[in-house]
């Protein structure tokens, strides 16, 4: 399907793109007909979940699929009228970075942590322009992405800058050598939603003053929204439809590209309403309030660090969580919503006896404070962690079975025969097939393998779970599955969540009461109602204001 709305010449046209991957049982076809163009100047988004083929034609553009694994079985990709799928990996060096250059998802797998931020960043300016002045350049383009103090960061390490800072570079490092065409992986979907607006505003500027052509890859319908004077919608591997941001926002064609708009949580969506949208028909009996909290929080201080550290550095150290206060009812959640470095992770960790923490921790009426590891066992019953990256959270050479049973095995609960039936009943509770338990974790989706992982949290039948960014690496519609899933469970269990995240639109959706965190502690916190119609707090209205929307009109009648 190839269909071009604009009338200039392309930059960048890419024709018939067709890529095999080599397996075991033969070649497969996992990018199949691929056609698109980018005109000089525009904001092209590629948008679909994982799998679709975005990543795999973005890298074949840039000559960097793994050879052992993937070939372009046909097609052409030209820059102006230069032919790039025939040229040699030494032809190419002269390519990238020059004319094509990328900046990739996750910016401190990117960086070589060994090396300075100056260093890398006159590395590449020596590689396309020469060394006169590189030093130079090199400060400029840390100022043009608006760096704070960029003569320090020259000099620093990547793991001494903040994510968006470290994107930033990313940035700075693609455009030190002015390329026809910028293209961007994911470069906000790690990035808190501050963060991620302070990037996308940026990327604007810069393709207004360097006169870059943005290919920008997400699955993000917000971003696509704000971004995209086009769009490329994929799904397996296959475009769906392509055309003009506006008519694929206000009249989709494809049911994919639908879906795809359907699911994205819109911040707003929920107004007037006390408590997440009922999911499931069977519902526990609602608590009442006389009802004691399954988790009493009360003055939570947390602190890196100790005398030895006081002693080198001449002050004390800082709290990461700073006498946070707080209670969740049987059945109810609470968001913790902020940006990182805010104390949400370390607050969620602390409350289940993860890290040394000062303050009382109530858990079932059990106060967990100074308990020891065999005294908290107990305990664990009844609270468990649902972690962000699913596929870290589960041992690579454990089947799933194993897997969702060992907290039974640890606690002494049952036979084998029984655990076995217990596993497969959590498997078919969490939408998956009993056949799962022989399966390993690489056998799974992302969505699929975030399943097992809440089968497992649900091993011990807790009346807590902490979920921290439990949703953040999925895409929009697993996630969407995934959170009714969560609200299902809530409401015929009668579960209590500290539901961790940094979307907005996401703690909207799943929370009856919200807390906002900033430099450690709580600067906001009511009920779902009252946080999100009537924010008090600037930080709070920051957060909200930072969101995107999935809606290209807004932007597009204030002529940006």
């Amino acid at each position: 399907m190839t269909v071009s709305l604009a009338t200039a010449s392309p930059t960048l046209s890419v024709t018939g793109l067709s890529v095999d991957a080599r397996t075991p049982e033969g070649r497969r076809r996992i990018l199949d007909e691929v056609s698109f163009d980018l005109i000089a100047g525009e904001t092209l988004c590629i948008a679909g979940e994982s799998g679709s083929g975005k990543s795999v034609t973005s890298l074949a553009i840039m000559g960097l699929l793994p050879k052992a694994s993937l070939q372009i079985a046909s097609g052409s990709i030209k820059l102006g009228d230069r032919e790039l799928s025939r040229l040699s990996n030494h032809a190419m060096r002269s390519v990238r970075g020059g004319d094509v250059a990328m900046v990739f998802q996750e910016p401190m797998t990117s960086l070589n942590p060994v090396m300075s931020i100056g260093a890398q960043l006159t590395e590449a300016i020596r590689e396309h322009q020469g060394s006169a002045d590189a030093d130079a350049v090199a400060l400029r383009m840390l100022d043009a992405v608006q760096i704070t103090e960029p003569a320090k960061r020259l000099k620093q390490y990547p793991h001494e800058l903040s994510g968006g800072m470290r994107q930033r570079v990313m940035i700075a490092m693609a455009l030190s050598c002015r390329p026809k065409v910028l293209i961007a992986d994911e470069p906000t979907t790690a990035l808190d939603v501050t963060v991620q607006a302070q990037i996308l505003t940026l990327m604007r500027e810069l393709k207004s003053e360097f006169g870059t052509s943005i290919m920008l890859i997400t699955h993000d319908m917000g971003v696509v929204a704000e971004m995209a004077d086009r769009v490329v919608v994929m799904q397996h591997g296959r475009i769906v439809e392509q055309g003009g941001v506006l008519p694929i926002f206000s009249a989709p064609q494809a049911v994919y590209t639908r879906q795809l708009l359907a699911a994205v949580p819109r911040l707003g969506a929920h107004a007037g309403s006390d408590g997440p949208p009922r999911i499931s028909p069977i519902a526990q009996t609602a608590p009442v309030l006389d009802r004691g909290p399954v988790l009493a929080v009360r003055d939570l201080s947390v602190t890196y660090g100790g005398p030895a550290q006081w002693f080198l550095k001449g002050k004390p150290p800082a709290a990461a969580v700073n006498a946070v206060s707080f209670d969740i009812l049987p059945g109810q959640t609470l968001g913790l919503v902020g940006e990182s470095g805010s104390g949400k992770s370390t607050t969620g960790k602390a409350v289940l006896g993860l890290i040394p923490f000062s303050g009382d921790v109530v858990i079932n009426g059990r106060n967990i404070g100074g308990l020891s590891h065999r005294q908290m066992q107990p305990v664990r019953r009844s609270a468990q962690m649902i972690f962000q990256d699913p596929y870290a959270s589960l041992d690579p050479r454990m089947a799933v079975g194993p897997a969702v049973a060992e907290p039974l095995v640890i606690h002494g609960i049952g036979n084998k025969s029984e655990r076995d039936d217990r596993v497969a009943e959590l498997l078919r509770r969490v939408g998956l097939t009993p056949d799962a338990a022989s399966r390993y974790p690489h056998e799974f989706s992302g969505g699929q393998r975030q399943r097992i992982c809440i089968a497992r949290a649900l091993a011990l039948e807790p009346k807590l779970i902490v979920a921290d960014e439990s949703v953040a690496a999925l895409d929009v519609s697993v996630r969407a599955r995934v959170l009714d899933l969560m609200l299902e469970l809530q409401e015929t269990m009668g579960l209590a969540y500290l539901f961790i995240s940094h979307d907005m639109a996401v703690i909207e959706r799943m929370s009856h009461h919200v807390a906002v965190m900033r430099a450690g502690a709580i600067v906001e916190m009511g009920t779902r109602r009252q946080l999100f119609e009537n924010p008090r707090d600037s930080y709070t209205q920051a957060l909200m204001a930072a969101v995107p929307i999935p809606d290209p009109r807004p932007r597009l009648l204030a002529g940006e």
